[in-house]
């Protein structure tokens, strides 16, 4: 299953192939979508800011040409916009073949989505979780498809807190973040479980981008004390560095489901992409499946399988 020194060389030809890449105007979200449509795929960027996507389309034609890429309105903090954007997808496509839920947001102050979800949680999780279910019939129906799910390296200090999702009883902004990144993996690992059970071919995969220097980290105010002592050059990677997990767990043919995919270098920081262990709390199949349960109440969002 390893390919050392994995990279964005190795991405097969995409050609007729349509990904979905949420998040796509920046960071490993744009990295993952330049990398699909430099291959061949039609690429629908999913994105909340309509002008940054159309920035985000123009820089990836600087690049290629002939790039088959386009936007969707899609609004993860709002369980509408999902099925709004989820229905737009189903009608102007008739195969779907890669999700990417990438999108996030990482630490900001105490907000609620327009649901009532804790944002962390909301976007991170329910939002991503109510796009794939209302995709998944597209995705069943497309050889070869594949989910791709991206959580991160906090995921390593996460606790799903059952009775208080939402932190009602007092934020705390890593605690929130930590929960959300474990809750992707509950859901990706989950989710493979139910397709596997079912006899279903589509994958469900999961990555992390290591410590990547995007946009994602605005709020984080020990990034600039690292990078005043000059650590963050040292021990971070770029976006597209930190897209190439993503990228892996979405293309390499040897890739199998329920695998978790990061950088392979010191404590996963940075490098080449590889499969890598999660912490032993994602992979509780009681906790998948009540959290499994909870989404589907939450977002009224059941899945056909």
């Amino acid at each position: 299953m390893s390919a050392p020194g994995w990279n964005a060389n190795a991405i097969p030809d995409q050609t007729g192939r349509v990904a979905v890449v949420t998040g796509a105007t920046s960071g490993t979200g744009f990295q993952a979508a330049l990398a699909l449509a430099g291959r061949g795929a039609r690429v629908i960027l999913a994105c909340r800011n309509a002008s940054k996507a159309e920035e985000a389309i123009g820089r990836i034609r600087a690049v290629h040409p002939r790039a088959q890429v386009e936007v969707q309105a899609l609004d993860l903090g709002s369980l509408a916009s999902v099925r709004a954007a989820a229905a737009v997808i189903r009608a102007r496509t008739e195969r779907l073949d890669l999700l990417l839920n990438n999108a996030g947001v990482m630490i900001p102050p105490h907000g609620r989505t327009e649901d009532g979800f804790e944002t962390q949680i909301g976007t991170n999780h329910f939002g991503h979780f109510a796009l794939t279910g209302l995709l998944l019939e597209h995705l069943l129906a497309t050889p070869g498809s594949r989910i791709v799910t991206m959580s991160s390296l906090a995921h390593r200090n996460g606790r799903i807190q059952a009775d208080d999702l939402n932190f009602e009883r007092g934020y705390r902004a890593w605690a929130a973040y930590s929960q959300s990144k474990l809750a992707n993996l509950l859901f990706a690992f989950e989710l493979h479980r139910r397709l596997e059970a079912a006899g279903i071919s589509t994958l469900s995969v999961a990555a992390h981008p290591g410590w990547a220097r995007t946009e994602l980290q605005r709020h984080a105010g020990w990034i600039r004390w690292m990078r005043a002592l000059g650590l963050e050059a040292l021990l971070s990677q770029d976006a597209a560095g930190g897209a190439l997990p993503l990228l892996r767990a979405a293309t390499d043919p040897t890739v199998e489901g329920g695998v978790y995919y990061g950088p392979t270098g010191f404590q996963e920081l940075k490098g080449a992409p590889a499969p890598v262990a999660p912490i032993a709390l994602s992979r509780d199949r009681d906790l998948q499946a009540w959290l499994w349960r909870r989404s589907e109440e939450s977002t009224g969002v059941a899945y056909p399988i």
